[in-house]
């Protein structure tokens, strides 16, 4: 399946809040359908599984997507659940979401899929290239690039900019100053799950 295209608001009320999928706030705090009231103590696996699509909806990856990344990430060393958290925080959608240029990862992958993002003076039209140390991010030097990014950013989506981002407002030149750490993900998950619902498959 390819990514999620359906209502936003129903999948925040069933997983809670997933900053990168959407920016709306629902009044009703139980899950959307028929049976959200119902409560019911979830199983282990219900658990996972949760866990596991609050990743997905909130990067907008999908299955196979997840799961390469996961592989990726038990090769390396370290905290397998970290390392993945890095992973998806250092894409370029994620990364142009986190430093308030997108509203939300859809509209940062949007502006990275027509070619208005370049990354160390060239165009990157790739949502999921990934940001190094020293890489500097640049709008194209174009009117409508720059009147589209103006707009959003007079509503940013997140407040708080991550310690290894910085952006110059001014000129709008980000740069990478190095790996994200696991307290500046933007999202509120257990990562240890994720690992778990994979191994056990």
């Amino acid at each position: 399946m390819s990514r999620y295209r359906g209502p936003r608001l129903r999948i925040s009320r069933r997983l809670g809040e997933l900053p990168g999928l959407t920016r709306k706030q629902s009044k009703k705090t139980y899950p959307a359908g028929e049976h959200g009231q119902q409560i019911r103590k979830p199983s282990e696996y219900a658990l996972r599984l949760e866990e596991k699509q609050k990743i997905r909806y909130n990067y907008g990856i999908s299955e196979r997507q997840l799961l390469k990344n996961i592989k990726i990430a038990k090769k390396v060393q370290g905290s397998t659940g970290i390392i993945l958290l890095q992973i998806l925080e250092m894409r370029l959608d994620n990364t142009l979401f986190r430093l308030g240029i997108a509203p939300t990862i859809p509209a940062a992958r949007q502006l990275v899929n027509h070619k208005h993002i370049l990354v160390n003076n060239n165009i990157v039209s790739i949502c999921s290239y990934q940001c190094k140390p020293g890489d500097t991010v640049t709008i194209k030097n174009k009117a409508s690039s720059y009147s589209m990014i103006k707009k959003y950013m007079e509503n940013p989506g997140l407040a708080n900019l991550p310690n290894h981002l910085e952006i110059d407002t001014k000129f709008m030149i980000a740069k990478v100053n190095g790996i994200i750490e696991r307290d500046w993900v933007g999202v509120q998950l257990n990562e240890l799950l994720v690992v778990e619902y994979y191994s056990r498959k």
